[in-house]
C-alpha cells in the first residue's frame, strides 16, 4: 500500500509541473504584450515626442536611473529624468531621427527586464529596463543605460 502511494505521488509531479508551466506561459504572453505596450506607446513615444505625460504613466514614481554616457557616470530619479526630457528639444522636433527597438523581454512572476536599443541625436543607447507589476500595471522601476559607439 505504501509503495503504491509513493509511486502515485511521484507520478503526480510531472503532471502538476506541466500544468503550472502552461498557466505561466499564458500569463507571460499576456504580460509580455502589456510590457511591449508600455515600452512602445509610453516610453518610446514619450522620449521621441518629449511627452512627459506619457513617460509619467510608464515610470513608478520612485524609479531610479543609472549608467554612463561617454564614460561619465549617470544618475537621476525618474522625476529628474522626465523633467529633463520635457526641457530638451525632442528627437522628433530636432529632425535628427529616432530609432528604437526591443531586443528582448524576460518575465518571471511580477518582475520583468527588457533590453532595448535607442538611437537618437548622436547617441546609441542600450537600456536595461526593470519592470514590476504594481496595482494591476507594469511600471518601470529602474533603468540602466550606456552609450555605445556605433
Amino acid at each position: 500500500m505504501k509503495l503504491s502511494l509513493i509511486i502515485a505521488w511521484l507520478f503526480s509531479f510531472p503532471l502538476n509541473g506541466h500544468a503550472q508551466n502552461i498557466k505561466n506561459m499564458k500569463n507571460n504572453q499576456t504580460s509580455e504584450a502589456e510590457i511591449r505596450n508600455v515600452i512602445e506607446h509610453y516610453y518610446f513615444r514619450g522620449i521621441n515626442e518629449g511627452n512627459t505625460e506619457l513617460l509619467t504613466k510608464a515610470f513608478y514614481k520612485g524609479a531610479l536611473l543609472f549608467g554612463d554616457v561617454n564614460e561619465v557616470p549617470y544618475f537621476k530619479t525618474a522625476e529628474q529624468y522626465i523633467e529633463g526630457v520635457g526641457n530638451r528639444v525632442s528627437p522628433q522636433k530636432s529632425g535628427k531621427g529616432f530609432k528604437a527597438e526591443i531586443i528582448s523581454i524576460d518575465i518571471i512572476n511580477s518582475i520583468a527586464v527588457a533590453k532595448l536599443n535607442v538611437r537618437m541625436y548622436d547617441f546609441n543607447y542600450y537600456n536595461f529596463i526593470t519592470f514590476n507589476y504594481i496595482d494591476g500595471r507594469w511600471l518601470i522601476v529602474n533603468k540602466t543605460l550606456t552609450h555605445v559607439q556605433p
